[in-house]
């Protein structure tokens, strides 16, 4: 493991975590708050928290990173799966010496988060889903034709990119894949059955409107789905529904995410 800065637990720190075949880039506030582990959007970076981290404020330890091949740092791998993306929560928290913490995820990252607190109820203290891990059966085979289009066209522009750490060091072909990977996911029979597992306080901040390669209203007939989740699962309720699309969520309507966190960390120091 490489540092920047002291690799004690209690300090902050900055450097790369060693996992598998790759390593990743983690940022870690220290501090004896509540852990929380900011899971990001599909290609995003942990640079987008930046507006939740600063509405909560020091009070708590906040653990970022990026992804496989994602950012400027975290280092290429053979494994760009959605099993690899949960597995890599508990490496990052290990690597940090931290026995629970309680999972933020947008986008990608709410899949990753639901399915992560739904499989370790003794490490996740709750879970808040950001605009993602909605049970919907979107993808069919038009779609995964739209997607491997889609990611064809925008190929040309990736490696210019790639230094600013926009794009992922992934190519056109696996970034499809790991999209089409997704649709599956959040199936409702394949997803469903998680949520309806959950254990731990789970709560949905939602957006409005359109996500990038969507359509017409898509997505607010995907954020539909979310009623018979809560329906079935008390564990599970949205916390807000606001007006800010998918894209801008965490930029925009920063507070109403730092008010899930809080909310969620109230019932899990209740719930102990």
């Amino acid at each position: 493991m490489t540092k920047n800065s002291t690799s004690s637990t209690g300090s902050k720190w900055t450097g790369m975590v060693p996992v598998d075949d790759t390593a990743l880039a983690v940022t870690d506030t220290g501090g004896p708050g509540i852990p929380v582990v900011y899971l990001n959007g599909q290609f995003a970076t942990q640079g987008y928290w930046r507006r939740v981290i600063s509405e909560l404020g020091t009070g708590w330890r906040h653990i970022t990173y990026d992804e496989r091949a994602r950012g400027k740092k975290s280092k290429r791998s053979a494994d760009y799966s959605f099993e690899a993306a949960v597995r890599d929560v508990d490496a990052v928290l290990a690597a940090r010496g931290v026995d629970r913490a309680l999972a933020v995820g947008w986008s990608y990252g709410a899949f990753v988060a639901a399915h992560w607190a739904g499989r370790k109820p003794e490490r996740a203290l709750g879970a808040v889903l950001v605009d993602g891990a909605f049970p919907y059966d979107w993808l069919d085979e038009a779609m995964e034709r739209r997607i491997r289009r889609q990611f064809r066209q925008w190929a040309w522009c990736m490696p210019l990119l790639r230094p600013t750490g926009l794009t992922p060091r992934m190519n056109a072909e696996q970034m499809a894949n790991s999209n089409i990977e997704l649709g599956v996911i959040s199936r409702e029979h394949e997803l469903g059955p998680v949520l309806d597992g959950i254990t731990v306080p789970t709560r949905y901040v939602v957006a409005s409107g359109t996500s990038l390669g969507s359509r017409g209203d898509e997505q607010e007939r995907i954020r539909t789905s979310l009623g018979a989740v809560t329906a079935r699962n008390a564990n599970i309720q949205i916390s807000a529904k606001v007006t800010s699309n998918h894209g801008a969520i965490l930029k925009k309507d920063s507070p109403a995410v730092a008010e899930a966190v809080r909310e969620v960390a109230a019932l899990a120091r209740g719930g102990r």
